[in-house]
């Protein structure tokens, strides 16, 4: 750098040379800076220089390119590398906005009436709102990358230069949008639309240099990119003057250019003096440093200016005075590292006596640019405060404030208060004297007195205040004086609220309005970061939800944008004001619901540039949100009281405006707006209508009782309902051809508007008037006009007229029916029937269309309504000439009284339609529409039936015909249900209906054939159309046998499985989606999903072989599935081998499955051919051996995901081990074996979780590796998780069973860590072999973080685990983060596997409110052992509740809407006791008496969510609900219950096969066989017994001995106990007893087992009848049924012989059996007696000894069993009590 003067503007980049020869040979690359040091040479040594201060001359610049090498520079990094596809994508759209921007948007035609040119208006300030924060983004960016771009490229963050030019291109190219429609709306006589197009033309190709400039492939000089930038705020600055919204404060940007050129001067004087302390220096280091530190002081300054001029033309904005004061800091850092190297220089470097002189010119220079900067920044800050003035009482008023709340404040200090009131004083003498100022030079007298007489009431209380100041002054020790100056300060401050009100009010309305602006500003740039992001957000979910509350934003824009502009345009304007405050309310709910999906967006958006875009917006928003939301309620309280006259104003507006377009209708000027259509606005007129109609009747309700401010919200509600049914009318009105029935519209609409407007001014008039008879009157009447009104206004709608005169036609045609006699009939009996039939028939196809139109347009509604009227007409002339020919006067008033039910019932099927086409959302309306249609078609058949009495089987053909026409409409919406019927029940339902039918319609030909011989000319016809329908019918029952595959038909299935083999090997197959691990997966689903079907085919050809055709189709479509996802596995596997070894299994197994599949079928056709049943079980085994094969050659695909298979199961068995270890830990079992203490542990654990972490960090990142050591990975975490449990394991028995729930903490911890393993395995499985931008790959890192976060919280239990005074607040966070991650998994869209019944669900719900108490007691007690407790149990309530809260919530036949409920309740509840459980902790943290009221709070919100679940459970049962705790229902459950348990074990019998064994005697062949058949036979009684016992049960409940009495509820519940005791035990014996025989015959249990477990069956049921008969009646059906089915003489009933003796014979039967076979068992017994004597002896005393041995046993077992059986008798039921028998 060889220069003598450093101005910013005076560098000339061609001094700056790089010199590099080429050679052509080989060598190695060498990093480093191509920028060397410059020389400063001096000027004048020996003394000082002289400087000439003056202007700063124009900036020179010379820029030379193509002089360097390309292929020498250094290679991109992958942060340059991601920036250049940012700028890449960035110019693609900035090109897009150029071609754009060639030519004018177009616009729709448009009308000339108010509405149009307010529209036009509106769109005019909508777009120039968007251009101008479009802009000032645009400017911000460009400001924004001069800043990040100033260092070296190594300490150049590229991240942010991506977003920042993000966007730039993305408000480009939504400013491009707006330019265009702008342009079409502007006045073009002078061309300005054109200037504007080119302006933004030119904005555009300045961007487009910009990005060229900042190419880090590009290597640009500083002073392009600074020049490149100096042309888009110039261009902007001409943009926004073309279009209207130039700054206006042309001073404010001359000063804002002044004070950065100072900052200039200052800092070229600054590197003068630098380069004279650098001339001194000795030290080559130092001197180069400071020579360094002069050189950036002087770029960083130039880039001051250079973003000065970029955002001067939109500083207005607070991101550009932002980017501004960034620039500024930049100097500011500069030259204190000029400074530091300087003063470094000059006391290191040497320099002589000298150096002291020239560091202070240093220092002095560094002081000048810090002061020209501080002007410059101290400029931009007070631009940023300030807004439009105010008044001029604002600053008097804010001292008044402040100083009173000063003087509040200093009670106790006389002193102090007595000063506060002097500066007090002085405030409030000025605001005085500018009020009567004021108030002199007022035109308006009204004005002038009012300013005058709140002067006085200022000024008196002033009087006071000072009086009382003087007493606190003379008596500083005295509390009253201080009281009463504190009250006089209080009177003073009101009396200003009330002098400055106007003031105030504006300053409020001010801050509105501002930030409504930044507001709706930071949501166009949300909106457009959000439609930038879209393209690389790959969660769809999360895309959608923002996209969806991004529309809403944009929706709600328009109307806060036309508030702002109207009420700066109109200042003191209070409707004006109050359209701002509503806009700005209904702002914020749907801008917070886009912060909330934009900030979640953040993380699943791939593209960095975009989503670092995205999350500055939408963090910007939030803080923008805070302030309009504060602004919005403080302008509310302060206009509020007025909202009343606001909306009388604006319904006289909108009465004006309906007005004009009246008469643009008369000059057939009237238009449509853009968007609007007749059936969009008279749908919004419909609904409109009604909306109106609810805020008019609370309009009303508030007024009359008097409630100002209720009142005025509802009047504020009225007049925005009629704004929208204004513009609707407007919308029908233009959208309509006919102009007579447009300015009926127009003038209906207008009378709403007068009604309305005198609604609101009685509704005044009655809050000033309270209790006033006459206005409350008044107040009714015009309420029941505008009603009348509206009712007419929706009558002028299209459609609506045509209906209304076809119901006038329909009631003057029923006249017919009031005359005293009927008029002569002119055709015959048959003619007139004919006729009738006719008639009828027609009018029944008239009301179909009615009903189909209803959902059409209104022209369609408008023909099918005239058509009706006219249909009704004829058939009540026909009706009334088939009247005509009765013969009795009864019959007579019959035919008319059913005339006139069929004209009501039409008349409400008119009004039915009528209602649905106004609004078709409104509730029950096409329920109300279809029982009318209903109606219709049953009055004209019974009309028909009485008419035609004496034809025989005419009436019901008649009849038949009509039903058909009135239902055929259903098959045209085959969506809309119409029974409570399941699709196989459906089905079921038509193939019976259809062999009905089909039998039906051969007797109707066959009788009309023999019943009428005269008409023999249409037999033929019939006898065809009953052919028709026989093949209709057939070919209904052929469609639905192919869909119920339960009929055995297996040829469809043997052609589906064919062709899924033959497609595995057609051509090559579609490109893949997914990688071999996703295929890999799902074939082994499908593989084993095969094998089980399989396994269960075998297991149902035993006994149930109608099943096999079910199975059989469950086979087709699971091998479909396979053969699909294998042909992709075999096309992404690797090797090509592999591929082809998987598509030959597939097509291996295909063959199993279709000789599975035939022998199924041939199996239903013969159930009891054993021979089909042994080949369908080889064909089973071999389909079974085949899906083995399958899964090996998938295995030989992916070893590393095989792997993860096998670490995956390891896993789930570690978790249930735990979940063991837990169980014996509560109960108090988990004992240390030696003197171990927790610390001999603790090193190991933390050790452990530290190799987990390493072994996480290696499963994750092989992901992305190769199969070996993704392999490598999965084993060793496994490895780990198993050392880690065990060590923990120890640690928690170390810490003994005194402190169970601190060992249950410690497990949980190590848990919660094998848990988010297990999901990590399964994440990196599926994100194996996947891209980086792969949805899998996040769902890894999201596992891999929980992984992370659970090892952190395993660590800190275990270090808080001895602490007793943070252990329970420890297990408490542990617990909110388990509970957290719960509640994730609760909100996926995954399905659980399993439902569960809403009973279950209610149960698992009172853990909660368990668990809630138990809570609140801790937070009370505040005791770490109750802390700790409580940590335990609410893990494991809350986990059971959102399990089955989502299996109850995703049942089958839970409807969507009680699923929705159940979710979001599951959701809030779970959300509402995490919010307690923090409460806890901050109780825990700080124990005060209000964080302990907290805890109430919260758990009365945890109980409303528990009410809401349960609620939602009754639902999901609906009429079906019964109470699960009820006893009786208990009992019935428990009953039911027992006999399903029971037949389990008797199928379990079934399967059962003696074990194998040499042959022996012939006579000992069939024991086993005994044993098991006598088993069965105590299993089939015992649950025919059980069954019984149930039946009685009910009939109790039936005859009402039981549930039905309140007072006898304590007994019922005993006898219910009672019954379920002895069905348990039932149920368990039956258990045992099939254990016991399973265990016998394979040889693994005694006789004397099975003989015992028989004998406590036969027990067991003594009880169960015993419990049974203490309520029955003795001679009811169900007792006798029930002793039928037992006997024992024990209890001395008397019990029938025969089937009676079931269960003792049954039991007897097996007790002699296994006697038999003990008996035998000794008898074959060989003892083998030692001949020697003294072994003889020692013989008999060990069987002597033996024998005692066993006799003492015998007798301890003989004890043992008398007290558990005294200790059970104290908890049976009396009625099981012997006594009480």
């Amino acid at each position: 750098l060889e220069t003598e003067s450093c101005m910013p503007h005076q560098f000339i980049e061609k001094q700056s040379t790089i010199l590099q020869q080429q050679f052509n040979r080989v060598g190695h690359v060498e990093h480093g800076s191509v920028a060397l040091p410059g020389i400063i040479r001096s000027g004048s040594v020996g003394g000082p220089e002289n400087f000439n201060l003056g202007s700063m001359p124009s900036g020179q610049q010379q820029i030379t390119t193509g002089q360097m090498h390309r292929g020498h520079m250094p290679p991109l990094s992958l942060a340059q590398q991601a920036l250049m596809g940012t700028i890449n994508s960035s110019m693609h759209a900035v090109q897009q906005a150029q071609s754009d921007l060639g030519h004018v948007g177009d616009l729709p035609p448009l009308g000339h009436d108010l509405a149009s040119r307010v529209w036009v208006q509106n769109k005019v300030d909508e777009s120039k709102h968007e251009i101008h924060s479009q802009v000032d983004a645009i400017t911000a960016g460009t400001a924004s990358v001069v800043n990040l771009t100033a260092g070296e490229p190594a300490e150049t963050d590229f991240s942010a230069v991506g977003c920042a030019i993000t966007t730039i291109s993305s408000n480009l190219t939504e400013m491009s949008k707006g330019v265009r429609l702008l342009a079409a709306l502007m006045d073009d006589e002078v061309g300005s639309g054109h200037k504007l197009m080119g302006a933004a033309r030119t904005l555009a190709g300045a961007v487009s240099d910009l990005l060229r400039s900042v190419e880090p492939a590009a290597a640009e000089p500083r002073q392009t990119v600074l020049s490149a930038a100096g042309s888009i705020g110039q261009a902007s600055g001409d943009l926004l003057r073309h279009m209207g919204e130039g700054e206006t404060d042309e001073r404010f940007q001359d000063i804002l250019m002044n004070l950065a050129k100072a900052v200039a001067n200052a800092a070229a004087m600054l590197v003068l003096k630098a380069k004279n302390v650098a001339q001194v220096a000795e030290d080559t280091v130092l001197q180069n440093r400071v020579i360094a530190a002069a050189t950036r002081c002087a770029l960083s300054t130039s880039q001051l200016v250079a973003c000065t001029k970029v955002v001067s033309p939109t500083i207005s904005s607070p991101v550009c005075q932002e980017q501004l004061v960034e620039a500024g800091k930049l100097v500011e850092r500069s030259v204190e590292t000029c400074v530091r190297a300087c003063r470094t220089a000059s006391e290191d470097g040497g320099g002589g006596g000298g150096g002291g002189e020239l560091l202070a010119q240093v220092g002095g220079a560094a002081g000048t640019v810090s002061q020209a900067l501080g002007d410059l920044l101290q400029h931009v800050r007070r631009y940023a405060s300030r807004g439009e003035p105010i008044g001029r009482y604002d600053q008097a008023t804010d001292t008044i404030m402040n100083v009173t709340e000063n003087i509040f404040t200093s009670m106790g200090d006389a002193g102090e208060m007595v000063r506060q009131a002097r500066v007090l004083a002085q405030a409030t003498s000025d605001l005085v004297n500018a009020m009567r100022s004021d108030a002199e030079a007022e035109v308006d007298v009204d004005n002038s007195k009012k300013l005058l007489a709140a002067a006085k009431l200022l000024a008196d209380a002033t009087a006071r205040m000072v009086e009382a100041a003087k007493g606190a002054a003379a008596y500083p020790d005295n509390e009253d004086q201080q009281q009463r100056l504190r009250e006089a300060a209080e009177g003073l401050r009101v009396a200003t609220n009330a002098a400055a009100q106007n003031a105030i009010k504006k300053k409020l309305i001010n801050r509105l309005e501002i930030a409504s602006k930044q507001a709706a500003a930071a949501a166009t740039q949300t909106i457009a970061a959000a439609q930038n992001a879209a393209a690389s957000n790959k969660n769809t979910a999360s895309h959608q939800q923002l996209v969806h509350s991004c529309k809403l934003v944009a929706d709600c824009i328009p109307q806060l944008v036309q508030g702002m502009r109207s009420s700066q345009a109109q200042p003191d304007e209070l409707s004006a004001q109050l359209a701002l405050i509503m806009a700005s309310q209904s702002f914020l709910q749907p801008c917070s619901k886009m912060v909330t999906s934009a900030k979640a967006a953040v993380p699943t958006v791939t593209d960095q540039a975009a989503a670092m875009q995205l999350g500055q917006c939408s963090k910007n928003l939030a803080t923008c949100l805070a302030e309009l939301r504060t602004a919005t309620q403080k302008a509310h309280e302060a206009c509020g009281p007025l909202e009343i006259d606001s909306a009388l104003k604006t319904v006289h507006t909108l009465r004006s405006e309906l007005q004009d377009a009246k008469m643009s209708v008369i000059d057939g000027q009237l238009r449509p707006l853009p968007g609007e259509s007749l059936g969009k606005c008279a749908q919004d007129l419909g609904s409109t209508s009604k909306a109106v109609g609810s805020s008019m009747a609370q309009l009303l309700t508030c007024a009359a009782q008097g409630n100002e401010h209720y009142t005025g919200v509802a009047a504020r509600e009225t007049a925005q309902a009629l704004r929208t049914l204004a513009q609707a009318a407007r919308g029908v009105a233009a959208s309509t051809m006919e102009p007579q029935a447009s300015a009926a519209m127009l003038d209906s609409a207008q009378c709403v508007m007068e009604g309305s407007a005198m609604l609101i001014h009685e509704a005044h008039q009655a809050l000033l008037h309270p209790g006033d008879a006459e206005s409350q009157q008044r107040l009714a009447q015009v309420a029941k006009a505008v009603s009348h009104s509206l009712n007419n206004c929706v009558n002028c709608l299209p459609g609506q007229k045509d209906v209304d005169m076809a119901l006038r036609s329909i009631g003057e045609a029923s006249k017919k029916l009031l005359v005293d006699t009927l008029p002569s009939c002119g055709k015959s009996y048959q003619e007139a029937q004919t006729e009738l039939n006719h008639t009828a028939a027609e009018l029944n196809h008239s009301a179909g269309e009615v009903v189909h139109s209803s959902r059409g347009t209104s022209s369609q509604l408008a023909m099918a309504s005239g058509k009706f009227s006219q249909d009704f007409d004829e058939f009540l002339d026909a009706g009334i000439e088939m009247a005509g020919h009765t013969q009795s006067c009864d019959d007579q008033i019959q035919v008319i009284g059913n005339l006139k039910n069929i004209s009501m019932a039409s008349s409400k099927l008119l009004l039915a339609a009528k209602s649905l086409s106004v609004d078709p959302g409104a509730a029950n309306a096409k329920n109300l529409l279809a029982v009318a249609a209903r109606a219709v078609t049953e009055s004209i058949n019974q009309l028909i039936t009485l008419c035609t009495q004496q034809a025989t089987g005419q009436k019901e053909c008649d009849n038949a015909l009509r039903e058909l026409e009135a239902v055929r409409g259903l098959l045209d919406n085959p969506n809309e249900p119409v029974n409570e019927l399941s699709y196989f029940d459906c089905i079921e339902s038509v193939m019976e209906n259809s062999k009905v039918l089909g039998e039906s319609m051969a007797g109707i030909s066959q009788h009309c054939k023999t019943g009428d011989v005269a008409a023999a000319h249409t037999h033929d016809a019939i006898s065809e159309a009953a052919q028709l329908m026989k093949e209709a019918v057939e070919d209904l029952m052929v469609t639905l046998n192919e869909a119920a595959s339960e009929g055995g038909m297996v040829g469809g299935m043997v052609e589906a499985i064919t062709e899924s083999m033959y497609r595995l090997d057609e051509g090559t197959p579609p490109d893949p989606r997914g990688s071999f691990v996703d295929y890999q997966t799902t074939m082994v689903k499908f593989s084993k999903a095969i094998a089980i079907t399989a396994q269960e085919m075998m297991t149902k050809s035993v006994a149930c072989t109608e099943e096999l055709g079910g199975l059989a189709s469950q086979v087709t479509g699971e091998y479909g599935q396979l053969a699909q996802q294998g042909r992709l596995a075999a096309a992404t596997a690797e090797p090509e081998e592999v591929g082809f070894q998987i598509k030959t299994r597939v097509q291996e197994l295909g063959h199993g499955c279709i000789h599975l599949v035939q022998k199924a079928g041939a199996l239903q056709v013969s159930p009891t051919d054993s021979f089909s049943k042994k080949e369908l079980i080889d064909c089973a085994r071999a389909v079974t051996e085949k899906v083995s094969l399958v899964l090996s050659a998938l295995q030989a695909g992916n070893r590393g995901t095989q792997a993860c298979i096998t670490a995956a199961s390891a896993v789930s068995g570690i978790i249930a081990d735990l979940d063991t270890t837990i169980m014996f830990a509560s109960a108090g079992t988990l004992n240390p074996e030696d003197d171990e203490c927790f610390a001999d542990h603790r090193e190991s654990i933390l050790k452990t979780a530290k190799a987990l972490v390493e072994d996480t960090k290696l499963l994750v990142a092989g992901a992305a590796s190769s199969q070996d050591r993704l392999a490598q990975a999965a084993q060793s975490s496994a490895q780990t998780i198993t050392q880690l449990t065990e060590v923990v394991k120890l640690g928690a028995t170390s810490m003994g069973s005194d402190d169970p729930e601190t060992q249950v903490v410690l497990i949980n911890a190590v848990r919660d860590v094998a848990k988010a393993l297990a999901e990590l395995i399964s994440a990196t499985k599926c994100a194996a072999g996947k891209p980086a931008d792969d949805p899998s790959m996040y769902q890894l890192k999201s596992a891999a973080k929980v992984m992370v976060t659970n090892v952190t919280s395993l660590l800190k239990t275990v270090k808080a685990v001895e602490d007793e005074a943070t252990r329970g607040t420890r297990a408490l966070e542990a617990t909110i983060e388990c509970i957290k991650q719960e509640l994730t998994v609760f909100q996926s869209k995954a399905v659980p596997d399993k439902s569960t019944t809403p009973e279950e669900f209610i149960r698992m719900t009172k853990g909660i409110t368990k668990a809630t108490a138990k809570a609140v007691a801790a937070g009370n007690s505040t005791q770490q052992e109750d802390v700790i407790a409580t940590a335990n149990l609410s893990r494991k309530v809350v986990s059971d509740m959102l399990a089955t809260c989502k299996q109850a919530a995703c049942h089958s036949e839970v409807s969507e809407e009680v699923r929705h409920q159940a979710l979001q309740y599951g959701s809030e509840c779970t959300l509402g006791y995490i919010d307690l459980l923090e409460q806890v902790l901050q109780v825990l943290q700080r124990p005060t008496g209000e964080q302990k009221q907290q805890l109430v709070v919260h758990s009365k919100r945890v109980a409303a969510c528990v009410t809401e679940l349960i609620q939602t459970a009754e639902a999901m049962k609906g009429s079906e609900w019964v109470d699960p705790e009820d006893p009786t229902v208990i009992a019935e459950t428990e009953l039911l219950g027992a006999a399903a348990s029971i037949e389990a074990a008797a199928k379990k019998l079934e399967q059962l096969k003696p074990r194998a064994k040499p042959k022996q005697a012939d006579e000992s062949l069939d024991f086993e066989e005994q044993i098991v058949e006598a088993a069965k036979s105590i299993a089939a009684a015992t649950s025919a017994l059980v069954k019984s016992a149930s039946a009685a049960q009910r009939e109790l409940v039936a005859q009402g001995k039981v549930g039905s009495n309140l007072a006898n509820a304590v007994d019922d519940g005993q006898w219910s106990q009672g019954l379920i005791s002895a069905a348990r035990m039932v149920a368990a014996a039956t258990s045992n007893l099939c254990e016991a025989a399973n265990a016998s015959v394979q040889g693994h249990a005694s006789e004397e087992k099975l003989i015992s477990s028989a004998k406590q069956v036969a027990a067991s049921t003594a009880q169960l009848l015993v419990a049974c008969k203490v309520r029955a009646d003795q001679d009811s059906e169900a007792m006798r049924r029930l002793q039928v089915h037992m006997a024992d003489c024990s209890l001395s009933l008397v019990v029938p012989q025969g089937a009676g003796n079931a269960v003792k014979r049954a039991s007897d039967n097996l007790v002699k059996a296994a006697q038999k076979a003990a008996f035998d068992k000794a008898d074959d017994a060989n003892v083998v007696v030692k001949t020697r004597f003294v072994g003889g002896i020692a013989q008999i005393i060990a069987a002597q000894e033996e024998m005692l041995r066993k006799e003492r046993e015998l007798d301890e077992a003989r004890k043992k069993l008398a007290q558990i059986r005294q200790q059970q008798y104290k908890f049976l039921p009396s009625e099981l009590r012997e006594d009480h028998s």
